[in-house]
């Protein structure tokens, strides 16, 4: 096997054309292109779309995950803020900026005024 077509390499490893076009877009797996601009499958990408559906079967992981989790390895500032995100203990303000409260105030005012003159 030197290289397959997207139909063969379907066939091959259990993918719809449609599926490895999607995990291609995800940057999961970048088959070469044909001068022509057809995608070619060599046996890396294949035998990586085998393990690829091992891997979603065997931890129930879907494709948009596993192509968030390859973002986060390649982009620092992505992975450090969810980093940030998920230790930060979550707190609820004491009160409401006056901003707000002024905002909401005026908003609910508006409203009543609006109801009013019908």
């Amino acid at each position: 096997m030197d290289v397959l077509t997207i139909a063969e390499a379907a066939q091959t490893t259990g993918w719809s054309a449609r599926m490895l076009r999607y995990i291609e877009h995800s940057g999961l797996v970048a088959p070469r292109r044909s001068e022509g601009g057809y995608r070619l499958y060599g046996p890396a990408q294949v035998e990586r779309l085998r393990t690829l559906r091992d891997l979603v079967t065997t931890y129930d992981i879907g494709l948009a995950e596993l192509a968030f989790m390859a973002r986060l390895r390649s982009e620092p500032e992505a992975a450090a803020a969810v980093g940030e995100w998920f230790a930060t203990r979550p707190a609820r303000p004491e009160e409401p900026p006056v901003t707000d409260w002024l905002r909401f105030e005026q908003e609910k005012h508006e409203r009543l005024l609006t109801h009013t003159e019908k």
